[in-house]
């Protein structure tokens, strides 16, 4: 497979998989509000559920931002990058003798 359509199935799948959760969220957070109409005992945790909504759509905010600004486009290099440096430093360092 060529990498433009592995990225296209991968980012796919990314899109599914939080369309999915996200209306099973809503259906439950829906099916909760019903309950608090009919129930006044079930309205105990409506402000939890608010703030998880809240928080939870601060981190799909988070991660739409991430994935839009290229961060997950080479997640490898910053481990070699870090690798590389420990080496400058070492050979400046003169530790670790030569390779």
């Amino acid at each position: 497979m060529s990498g433009t359509r592995t990225r296209r199935l991968i980012l796919a799948f990314f899109v599914t998989a939080v369309t999915a959760a996200g209306c099973m969220f809503f259906y439950k957070l829906f099916a909760f509000m019903t309950t608090i109409r009919k129930d006044e005992l079930a309205g105990f945790a409506f402000d939890p559920i608010i703030i998880y909504g809240v928080v939870a759509t601060g981190f799909l905010c988070l991660l739409a931002w991430a994935f839009l600004s290229g961060q997950f486009r080479n997640i490898e290099k910053p481990k070699y990058d870090m690798l590389e440096r420990v080496r400058e430093q070492e050979r400046a360092e003169g530790i670790g003798g030569s390779e």
